[in-house]
């Protein structure tokens, strides 16, 4: 009976040990049916504890661009409803053949409530795990998000519409969170490790407004969303952290406004407080020059000049973040195709080795629109042909390749 009492004790001082991390922080008040949530029943080992040194080990990567982020349907075919093919382990594994050490998928949840108390479809969810475990199954890091939840216009919104970034529709914007990332953290929790990486929002952002692509520090709509954007980054670290298991541990990549580097440096924005420390990431996003990498028709010729902007960027944000212990990754770059593959090569080469030398690890933006007809060039982000497994431009794959791989 000793024995017994002892052994008895012994589990209940282990198991208070691993709970403690998550009781620090208050479980957030959930409303979803959680008789159909879909339940991680894995276990592994969580072993690395520095956002930093993990970012560094990303290398480089690729976004599941347009696929789980569609929002044409409230089926499971929202993944090909804007025209991207169903995606297979093939298409997974060929990525990884290929180099990338990453891959991130971009998710979208609000076209998948089946009620009214935020709950998600079941098979929804299933898929986007069986998408997640593709890619854990070839060693890559997976970044998972709430990528087109923000809602479309400034008024209040209605209940399960998404987020929004102001101050009317914060609660609800809190509430819809809450409950998403409870459900995500309940099927996605002890069966990974550090291999999988939460990302709070995508372009968090005032839809619908002249400030939607343009933060400006002094005006008062701007200041009020990133208020309002700093403290829904509080609320989804919060839900992670209180799910407890490997989530207490798990790092976790916060936005600015838009994703801009401009909105992540200025002073408004503001790191989310964790009880882990050295775990948080912020996410940027850059197509830039905004004048070669994406306008239309904008610039065809990569420059010094614009060489020289984007690594000042890229110091920026390692000064301010990580320098004070903040991982740093790009979650979407890339350079639309003007049939001018030899500056866009150019581009990639400096874009990689720059950010390589701060420890910054970059997402490939991929929509599969590659081919140029005529002078339009709008958003023309394709580079891997997921039905063949090749890429369009070898010699772009090439400069990522063996600019994020060479020896530090």
């Amino acid at each position: 009976m000793k024995h017994t009492k002892l052994f008895l004790t012994i589990a209940l001082l282990a198991l208070g040990t691993a709970c403690s991390a998550a009781q620090k922080v208050k479980a957030p008040e959930t409303v979803f049916n959680s008789s159909n949530a879909v339940v991680d029943t894995g276990k592994v080992s969580f072993n690395a504890t520095s956002a930093i040194e993990t970012a560094r080990d990303m290398k480089t990567g690729w976004n599941l661009g347009n696929t789980l982020d569609a929002t044409a349907s409230k089926r499971l075919t929202s993944e090909t409803s804007w025209g991207q093919p169903k995606t297979t382990k093939a298409m997974i594994d060929g990525l990884a053949k290929s180099g990338m050490k990453t891959i991130r998928i971009p998710t979208s949840w609000h076209n998948h409530i089946i009620d009214d108390n935020y709950t998600i479809d079941p098979k929804w969810m299933a898929r986007v795990k069986e998408i997640v475990d593709w890619a854990i199954g070839n060693d890559m890091y997976v970044i998972l998000n709430s990528h087109h939840d923000n809602h479309d216009k400034p008024a209040a919104m209605k209940k399960g519409s998404g987020y929004y970034p102001n101050a009317t529709n914060y609660e609800e914007s809190k509430r819809f969170l809450e409950n998403v990332w409870s459900q995500i953290c309940l099927a996605f929790n002890n069966g990974y490790d550090e291999h999988l990486i939460f990302e709070t929002m995508n372009e968090p952002r005032l839809v619908g407004t002249s400030h939607e692509w343009w933060f400006d520090p002094n005006a008062d709509e701007c200041k009020e969303a990133a208020e309002t954007l700093n403290k829904l980054n509080q609320d989804v670290v919060n839900t992670i952290r209180s799910s407890g298991g490997n989530n207490a541990k798990r790092f976790i990549a916060c936005p600015g406004l838009q994703a801009s580097p401009d909105s992540a440096l200025a002073a408004a924005f503001a790191m989310p407080t964790d009880i882990e420390s050295g775990r948080l990431m912020v996410s940027v996003h850059m197509y830039s020059p905004y004048k070669f990498a994406m306008e239309s028709p904008g610039a065809t010729k990569y420059t010094t000049q614009m060489s020289r902007e984007n690594a000042a960027t890229f110091k920026r944000l390692a000064d301010k973040f990580i320098a004070n212990g903040y991982a740093v990754y790009i979650g979407e770059y890339g350079a639309t195709n003007k049939n001018n593959l030899e500056d866009r090569v150019a581009w990639f080469h400096d874009f990689i080795k720059f950010t390589k030398a701060h420890g910054i690890p970059c997402l490939l933006w991929d929509n599969q629109v590659w081919e140029v007809k005529g002078n339009d060039y709008n958003e023309h982000y394709g580079y891997y042909n997921r039905s063949e497994q090749k890429w369009f431009f070898p010699e772009i794959l090439d400069a990522i390749v063996e600019e994020a791989y060479k020896a530090d």
